[in-house]
């Protein structure tokens, strides 16, 4: 059955995330996690994506904002999930390169059925105001367990940890509005006929 808008609630004792996610509809996109730095990612993400997302966000964030960042991930991935279930077969690959500034970031997505994270990125500084860059790799960890996705991110140069990735978010984005979108064809993208 397919399904244009798609919500997940997830509920563990150190987080409360809900997640809805419509990849036709532009221009909507609320994103309220208690850390502004990932609101900032997730909302560009969204935006340069072209499609509409809510994100609520609960968590032990007094302690650190790592269990917070990588459950929004695999929330995230859940939805992601359940869109290729019900939209099969996609594009299933998608491909960006966006600049900011100095920064310059490479996405590239298989919707493949298999998870792996291939991550490159050395910032500069460690901190995005108060938010620690090394969560940001905890984030896509979690989406792509979930997701069943292969994922390469490569922040290719940049001085700014903010540009550098604000330009990776907006990479993400794009490549998951043409990764997710119905293929033309009734065919499954994979010489075996299957995606798994």
């Amino acid at each position: 059955m397919k399904q244009q808008h798609i919500s997940v609630t997830r509920k563990t004792k150190e987080t409360d995330i809900t997640v809805s996610l419509d990849l036709e509809k532009a221009g909507t996109v609320s994103v309220a996690t208690t850390v502004p730095f990932f609101d900032h990612l997730l909302t560009s993400l969204a935006f340069h994506g072209g499609f509409s997302l809510s994100v609520t966000a609960r968590g032990d964030t007094e302690a650190d904002p790592h269990h917070l960042v990588e459950d929004t991930g695999i929330v995230l991935g859940q939805v992601l999930r359940k869109r290729a279930e019900s939209e099969s077969p996609l594009q299933r690959f998608g491909h960006a390169v966006i600049p900011m500034d100095e920064a310059l970031a490479e996405v590239v997505l298989d919707v493949s059925g298999r998870s792996h994270l291939v991550y490159v990125a050395e910032y500069p500084q460690e901190r995005c105001g108060t938010f620690d860059t090394a969560l940001i790799k905890e984030f896509l960890l979690g989406l792509i367990r979930t997701a069943d996705i292969t994922l390469h991110t490569l922040v290719r140069y940049g001085e700014n940890s903010h540009h550098m990735a604000e330009a990776l978010f907006k990479a993400l984005g794009k490549v998951l509005k043409i990764a997710y979108t119905r293929s033309s064809t009734k065919e499954i993208p994979s010489t075996k006929g299957v995606l798994e």
